[in-house]
């Protein structure tokens, strides 16, 4: 999940160490995983300032050594922190193109365009982006894959996205041939 308040994005989260001289893992949330040791000075979410010395790409993570961080230990005091950057020190995304922290908060439409509910976050669990949205008048949430068919438009200067999600992931009753193809496929 990439959140930010109005200053900050987050671009990365710690994750165990690895082995006991103080390196750690890092998931990154930077489109180039590596540019997360580019950017200077990153703050937890605790307040801690932290510096990536040296970085490299192990499969999906990055394998980091933290300046001041020399033991195992070490690096458990920082383990699921989230990394934030200052948004004044990223570049300004192109067109079609946006930052996580910027669609947190966004009005979720439907292709009628009508509004029904808001954008909590993007998730990434492995298989692809979604969008995680809190419908109106309900207390739960339901992810909506982050594609271009699923959510054809994002319009963050309007401030929402509209969404077209496949049959039944808004909870709504499946039609009658709908259903007979789910029990057939039992």
């Amino acid at each position: 999940m990439a959140e930010a308040d109005d200053r900050r994005v987050c671009v990365g989260v710690v994750g165990a160490p690895h082995g006991i001289r103080g390196e750690v893992r890092i998931k990154s949330h930077t489109a180039v995983p590596l540019d997360i040791s580019a950017y200077g000075p990153l703050t937890t979410e605790d307040g801690r300032t932290v510096r990536i010395r040296k970085a490299r790409l192990a499969k999906d993570m990055v394998i980091a050594t933290l300046d001041g961080v020399n033991d195992r230990n070490a690096v458990e005091t920082l383990k699921n922190q989230r990394l934030y950057i200052d948004r004044d020190k990223l570049p300004e995304p192109d067109e079609d193109e946006w930052y996580y922290a910027d669609l947190i908060g966004l009005d979720v439409r439907d292709t009628d365009a009508e509004t029904i509910g808001t954008v909590l976050a993007v998730q990434d669990f492995g298989g692809g982006e979604l969008l995680e949205v809190r419908l109106s008048g309900t207390p739960g949430t339901v992810l909506v894959p982050f594609s271009r068919a699923a959510v054809p438009v994002v319009d963050v200067g309007g401030g929402f996205v509209v969404i077209d999600p496949p049959p039944g992931l808004l909870g709504e009753d499946l039609s009658d041939e709908d259903r007979e193809e789910d029990e057939d496929a039992q």
